[in-house]
């Protein structure tokens, strides 16, 4: 797996990838590495004490979750790689123009596939989030709400570059399809992040 300074250099370049889709899983990575560390502590001493096993699983989804969302990654810079190869077809006749416009399209789709695939693995870490809530883990309020912040961030925007995707496909069957499931997504995500922060904000109020 690439080093993170080494990531940030080729993020801060000139090279169209990676980019934001590509920035987006590694926020909900941050999120997820979060969820795992105040569950780890938590099993030093789970409150309530029948709750080890709950927490062991709850590390574990949040590691596979981390590795998850580094390979996912990996897959928006591929896949907007691929439209950038399409972009570059000559188009100098009918047929090179159509082919040209054929590969474009099934680019274009595989590029916004990628970061909405991005936010069910988003979601999945506020889903998690949202079960520490049921440990009693004050002392880790705040990293529960930064967690939740990092992958409701991650889910907006990853949501970006699913449309800016949509903005150029012709295929408005498979737009449709996509808005769709992604609408569902972010929905779930404001439910869920209004609870936690309203649990974050019960917890610190003074």
């Amino acid at each position: 797996m690439e080093r993170l300074d080494a990531y940030l250099e080729r993020l801060a370049s000139d090279a169209p990838a990676p980019g934001g889709g590509s920035a987006a899983t590694l926020v909900a990575a941050l999120g997820a590495a979060l969820t795992a560390m105040t569950a780890r502590i938590a099993l030093h001493n789970p409150k309530p004490a029948d709750s080890a096993a709950a927490l062991r699983e709850i590390v574990a989804r949040s590691d596979e979750l981390r590795a998850e969302l580094r390979a996912a990654g990996e897959h928006d810079e591929r896949a907007f790689a691929r439209v950038i190869s399409a972009q570059a077809l000559p188009k100098s006749t009918p047929a090179e123009t159509q082919a040209r416009r054929e590969a474009l399209e099934f680019a274009l789709e595989r590029a916004a596939e990628a970061p909405l695939r991005g936010t069910a693995l988003c979601l999945k870490v506020l889903e998690i989030t949202s079960q520490l809530l049921e440990f009693r883990t004050n002392a880790l309020i705040s990293d529960i709400g930064c967690a939740a912040e990092f992958a409701a961030a991650a889910i907006a925007s990853c949501a970006y570059n699913v449309r800016v995707n949509h903005k150029y496909m012709k295929d408005a069957e498979t737009v449709a399809r996509q808005e769709e499931r992604l609408r569902l997504h972010e929905a779930e995500a404001r439910r869920l992040l209004e609870r936690v922060r309203a649990e974050v904000d019960r917890a610190l109020t003074v």
